[in-house]
């Protein structure tokens, strides 16, 4: 099986709406990408979004868009940040790339295609210098404890390795860090709409200060003239 991974085009818009459908069934449909949404963000960021493909076919998508996050005040939810579906918060100069939709057909799950996708995403915000990646996690483990426990109880444990979430252990082996819970960040009935705010910080980031043109002048005018 040729498995590879491509920068988004129109072309795929279609077949990614299905895919959503597909990969994500418990999302209210509020919450799923349509063929809209996908040309939009050929517009906005393709190096930043991509499509993997098995033999042709398309099988999962790591996408994603540049914002300034801001720590002090985290809470969010999924359709606010994405501008529902359209991704028109994407800011060219973000300092963090956030994960809007990482997901794998059920049926290519265990190729190691999520590992793949994640490692894109890490490789162009690592290109770009930008600080790291920022998301709203899904636990979907939660659905079949969450009458025995809260869902910080449930995220602490999986945390510990007391307990395996197929999403969020996956996004942890992947240097991921939960940051805090989402309360109502996204429609999934079986996790009560809970979510992990994740983070993965680059190793490599190295700190730019970007002066103004004003800034750059009057630093100019104060240099010694040439021969003082």
């Amino acid at each position: 099986m040729d498995v590879h991974l491509d920068t988004l085009q129109p072309k795929y818009a279609d077949e990614l709406a299905a895919l959503q459908k597909i990969a994500l069934p418990t999302l209210d449909d509020s919450g799923h990408l349509k063929r809209e949404h996908f040309l939009k963000h050929c517009e906005l960021f393709p190096e930043g979004n991509f499509v993997a493909l098995a033999d042709g076919k398309v099988v999962g998508l790591g996408s994603g868009f540049l914002v300034n996050f801001d720590f002090a005040d985290s809470h969010h939810t999924f359709l606010d940040m994405i501008a529902h579906g359209y991704y028109t918060n994407h800011n060219p100069n973000g300092e963090w790339y956030y994960g809007a939709d990482i997901s794998v057909h059920p049926e290519y799950r265990g190729l190691g295609i999520g590992g793949l996708l994640y490692k894109a995403r890490k490789s162009i915000i690592k290109k770009l210098n930008r600080r790291g990646l920022v998301a709203g996690g899904l636990i979907p483990g939660f659905a079949n404890h969450k009458h025995l426990m809260s869902a910080k109880e449930y995220v602490d444990k999986v945390i510990r390795g007391d307990l395996h979430d197929s999403t969020l252990s996956f996004q942890l082996r992947h240097g991921f860090r939960v940051e805090g819970l989402l309360r109502d960040y996204i429609p999934d009935e079986p996790s009560d709409n809970w979510s992990t705010l994740i983070v993965w910080r680059n190793p490599e980031y190295v700190p730019t200060v970007f002066k103004s043109k004003r800034t750059r002048r009057a630093q100019e005018e104060q240099r010694p003239a040439a021969g003082v």
